[in-house]
């Protein structure tokens, strides 16, 4: 996926207005940002989704995946569209923008977020990181199928890496899984998703 800016110091409320439901756009920091998703991350997002949607109907739980959803972090002027997010259904009267918009602000109500790395890996290890944290999402699952982000966040030398992030007391604990490494989700417990799968499906 490559970004461009199209726009700075644009409101929260001006953001939903003009843009709530254009999928080719996210507010992070009062920045406007343009996605231009590829085909292989495209393809990487799907294959996980399915997956996903699998054992939701496997478990039959309360869950969903919507196709349009922002996360709007607390404190900040950001709206987030994640790649893939699981939501409770059963938490959705408790948000106070649902009815009107698919906006969520609670980590409650956000089961499991999937953010497919592409040419902005810095947003989706840090400033989503952060919050995403912040906002007391339990399960964050950063996919970097092809090796960019930095030698901090995905070690040396650089290779594919899926990090599990599992909210523990308040803070994030990191597992880096590389080629076949199983993905173990808190969430799901009995998914046993292959790495390499996930990466390259």
């Amino acid at each position: 996926m490559t970004i461009s800016i199209a726009q700075t110091g644009i409101s929260l409320d001006e953001f939903l207005a003009r843009y709530g439901d254009d999928e080719r756009y996210e507010l992070i920091d009062g920045e406007l940002t343009e996605m231009e998703p590829t085909g292989p991350h495209e393809r990487t997002a799907a294959f996980i989704s399915r997956k996903l949607n699998v054992e939701i109907d496997r478990l039959d739980l309360p869950y969903f995946i919507p196709h349009r959803c922002l996360v709007r972090p607390l404190g900040t002027v950001g709206a987030f569209r994640p790649d893939i997010i699981v939501l409770d259904d059963t938490e959705l009267d408790r948000e106070p923008l649902w009815r009107r918009e698919p906006v969520i602000t609670r980590g409650a109500t956000a089961k499991l977020v999937v953010e497919v790395v592409s040419s902005n890996w810095q947003n989706d290890y840090a400033r989503k990181y952060e919050d995403y944290e912040a906002l007391g999402i339990m399960e964050y699952w950063i996919v970097d199928y092809l090796g960019i982000g930095g030698k901090y966040y995905i070690g040396s030398p650089k290779q594919p890496t899926i990090t599990i992030c599992n909210l523990v007391n308040g803070e994030y604990r990191k597992v880096l899984l590389r080629q076949g490494d199983i993905i173990q989700s808190s969430l799901f417990p009995n998914l046993k998703l292959p790495c390499v799968s996930a990466a390259s499906p």
